[in-house]
């Protein structure tokens, strides 16, 4: 397998959300730190607005954004593909989509054997 699958990807409605935040807000960033409360939903902010932590992960890009996970979260989720998505309800409160009438959700899939393989190989999980 010569190309890595992505580790965080996103749906078209979530790649939509990002575009309308980041006309209004600039550069963005995401953060998933698997705390309580705002903490288990992906978090949007400003790019300069929130600090990622020394070990923090970053798994990838979703509509130029980079997307950072926890490292405790990424132990528990590495043999899996995050996929952001929107839903109807009310953001986190410090998250850029509160206020839009919908948020951020993470959904997963399980990589195949080969894609989880070829992450290790690659030192990405």
């Amino acid at each position: 397998m010569n190309d890595l699958p992505p580790q965080v990807t996103a749906t078209l409605a979530a790649l939509q959300l990002i575009e309308r935040l980041h006309a209004r807000h600039g550069p963005l960033l995401f953060h998933q730190s698997g705390g309580c409360c705002d903490g288990s939903s992906p978090m949007c902010f400003a790019q300069g607005d929130f600090i990622v932590g020394d070990r923090d992960v970053c798994l990838g890009e979703i509509g130029g954004a980079p997307f950072h996970i926890s490292p405790s979260q990424f132990e528990y989720w590495k043999h899996t593909q995050l996929i952001i998505d929107v839903v109807p309800g009310r953001g986190g409160m410090f998250s850029l989509e509160n206020g839009e009438g919908v948020r951020f959700l993470v959904r997963s899939r399980l990589f195949s054997e080969e894609e989880f393989a070829a992450l290790q190989a690659a030192g990405k999980a």
